[in-house]
């Protein structure tokens, strides 16, 4: 069995360190801010099964314009940052070309596969519990065209085995107590489940490797090759030796990439919620409002209505109108949702221009492994990403794990 370093504390390095725990090795966990809430710990709470297709795409592309053009819609993008966002952003219309969107939607249908069975492997090793019940979700359309324009993307989800239910409008306000606001035509996908609270997932992690006496609450300044390991370079000075290591720190990943001499797309994509611990309306499921960019979700932690995207640096100040923008679309539909009483909040969720994450190992030193840039599927993908690490560290790595190399920057 190895000893392993895990550099990043989020919901992908956390589930790593527990995976590779419970197969035996000897594992730390590095995290800089463990007091602070990461993008994994205020997301929508969903394990996102039907989510295959990347962001990038050519009916995404002809809307980009558009949604620009309305500092609070679906896709701000701060100009100030413009210069620094330009080559992420020319690999992302690149990337919306139909072959690379074909080949973005199979990588991500094979994670998709054992996601769930993953998550419950994951949950059983870490000792949780009851975190995870299948609500599937609505998809809300304000008009038939859009409904239309949505029909390729779920084809091709389809083609992979994602089931897609159409709703009719007196059929989704049956399913949805509160539902008044007018809409089009409604889409029904169950292939989706709700954690009762992200939250405590990432923190019954992180409690199973304080208990094995896995986790250390310091920055990792950078690492160097040596023919008897990998030296992890700590923020006090000291330097800490292993047989392999694994950069999972979110965005912050691309400095140590870099500093390795290799190439990266990764920004931040950046999004916002508010959460009302007393949820003022119930939901059954999850609800997204497919023109708009954002979703309402029902959890433990209240009703959390977010979404959408920034891109921004990752120091930027947070425009919390975003949140405001998203609570008022939502009361078009659900007039009984109040405009105070939540609390706010913004996460940075690591991007690629193609929406797959890179998982694998360094082309030049298999003793160096990578885990980052999962988006908005990092709750889902948490456990799939955790196994697939632990086979590369035994050497069993599948081969369709090559569409998410570090090599195609």
């Amino acid at each position: 069995m190895a000893l392993i370093g895990v550099v990043g504390g989020g919901i992908i390095g956390s589930a790593i360190a527990v995976w590779l725990l419970g197969d035996g090795h000897e594992v730390m966990l590095f995290e800089a801010a463990p007091g602070e809430r990461p993008a994994s710990a205020g997301n929508a709470g969903l394990i996102a099964l039907a989510e295959i297709s990347p962001l990038a795409r050519p009916g995404v592309i002809g809307s980009v314009p558009g949604w620009l053009l309305d500092p609070l819609g679906p896709l701000a993008l701060r100009f100030r940052d413009l210069p620094a966002l330009t080559p992420w952003l020319a690999r992302f219309l690149a990337a919306a070309r139909p072959h690379q969107v074909e080949r973005a939607t199979a990588a991500l249908a094979f994670l998709m596969k054992t996601a769930l069975a993953d998550h419950q492997e994951l949950a059983r090793r870490a000792g949780l519990s009851a975190t995870m019940r299948k609500t599937g979700a609505f998809y809300l359309f304000d008009r038939d065209a859009a409904f239309r324009a949505a029909q390729a993307e779920w084809a091709e989800r389809f083609r992979h085995g994602v089931a897609v239910e159409e709703r009719s409008v007196d059929e989704a306000r049956a399913s949805l107590p509160g539902l008044t606001g007018r809409f089009a035509r409604a889409l029904f996908a169950p292939d989706y489940w709700t954690v009762s609270s992200p939250a405590e997932i990432l923190r019954g992690l992180r409690e199973r490797l304080l208990a094995a006496g896995s986790l250390e609450a310091i920055k990792v300044n950078g690492l160097t090759r040596a023919a008897d390991g990998i030296a992890l370079h700590l923020a006090d000075g000291a330097s800490r030796r292993f047989d392999r290591v694994v950069i999972a720190a979110g965005v912050w990943s691309r400095d140590l990439v870099r500093a390795l001499g290799l190439r990266v797309a990764l920004e931040t994509e950046r999004g916002y919620n508010t959460t009302w611990p007393v949820p003022p309306i119930e939901l059954p499921a999850p609800v997204f409002f497919a023109e708009h960019g954002f979703v309402a979700s029902p959890l433990a932690d209240g009703l959390r209505v977010g979404g959408a995207v920034e891109l921004a640096a990752v120091d930027a100040p947070p425009n919390f109108a975003r949140a405001k923008a998203m609570r008022a679309k939502m009361r078009r539909y659900f007039p009984a949702l109040p405009e105070e009483g939540g609390s706010e909040w913004m996460g940075r969720r690591p991007s690629t221009p193609d929406s797959l994450p890179v998982i694998g190992a360094h082309p030049g030193d298999g003793r160096i492994l990578f885990a980052f840039g999962h988006g908005h599927l990092g709750l889902t993908l948490s456990a799939v990403t955790a196994r697939h690490l632990a086979t590369l560290v035994s050497g069993r790595g599948e081969p369709q794990l090559e569409a998410f190399g570090i090599e195609r920057f």
